[in-house]
C-alpha cells in the first residue's frame, strides 16, 4: 500500500540513492513516484510546494509533510523497516559511514555540477577552471576510496556504499571517458560485483 509520495528524476543520482534504500529494505510498494524535470532554472509547482527550494529528491508523507534532501529522507526511511539499519544507530561507525557517505554525495554534486556546466550553459559562457576543479575533486575522492576505503566498502552494503556505487554510476551515465576504473580497478572491482544487486540491477539509469 502506497503512503508516500517521492518527487522522482530517474537520472539523479540523489534520487537513486532513495530509491536504492527503498528496494534494499523492501519500501518500495509504499511510495509512489511522481516524475518532475527540472534544471537549475526551470522548476515544477507540485515539487515547489511546501519544498520552496524545489531539491529532488523529495518525499511526501502520508500526513503531508515533504522531506528533501536524499541524506534527511534516508535517514527516515531507514528507520521505517524492522531489518538491520543501513545507517548505523550510534557510536563511532555511525559518523564514520556518514562520512563516507558525504563524500560519496560530494561526488555526484561535483558530477551533477560539471554536466550543468558542460550540457546547460551556453558554450561561449563556460568555465573551463570550473569543469577542471570539479574533476579534481572527484579524483581525489575516488583515490581516496581506493587507497583507505575498500575494505570497509566490502564488507557491507550500506549507506557509504550505496552512496558510491549511485555516484560511479553516475559518472559512468554522465562522463563515460572520465577513465575511473583504470586508476581505482580495486573500486572497479568492487562495483561490478555490487552492481548486480537487484537493488542497483532495477534502478539503473538509462540515458
Amino acid at each position: 500500500m502506497t503512503t508516500m509520495t517521492l518527487f522522482h528524476s530517474p537520472l539523479s543520482p540523489f534520487v537513486r540513492k532513495v530509491m536504492v534504500l527503498l528496494h534494499e529494505t523492501g519500501q518500495q510498494d509504499r511510495v509512489a513516484l511522481q516524475a518532475v524535470n527540472i534544471s537549475p532554472v526551470t522548476g515544477d509547482d507540485q515539487l515547489d510546494l511546501d519544498n520552496p527550494i524545489g531539491k529532488i529528491p523529495a518525499l511526501r508523507l502520508q500526513d503531508g509533510t515533504v522531506l528533501h534532501d536524499s541524506r534527511v529522507i534516508c535517514e527516515y526511511l531507514d528507520q521505517q523497516h524492522v531489518g538491520n539499519p543501513l545507517i548505523p544507530r550510534e557510536g563511532s561507525a555511525r559518523w564514520r559511514r556518514l562520512t563516507l557517505a558525504s563524500q560519496a554525495d560530494a561526488i555526484m554534486d561535483s558530477a551533477v555540477s560539471s554536466r550543468y556546466e558542460s550540457f546547460l550553459r551556453p558554450e561561449d559562457k563556460r568555465w573551463d577552471g570550473w569543469l577542471e576543479a570539479q574533476a579534481g575533486k572527484i579524483r581525489r575522492s575516488l583515490a581516496n576510496l581506493e587507497q583507505e576505503h575498500l575494505a570497509e566498502l566490502t564488507s557491507v552494503f550500506d549507506i557509504a556504499a550505496i552512496g558510491v556505487a549511485c555516484a560511479l554510476g553516475y559518472l559512468d551515465l554522465r562522463q563515460p571517458a572520465f577513465g575511473w576504473r583504470e586508476r581505482q580497478p580495486g573500486l572497479a572491482a568492487w562495483y561490478a560485483e555490487v552492481s548486480k544487486r537487484p537493488s542497483l540491477a532495477a534502478t539503473a539509469p538509462m540515458a
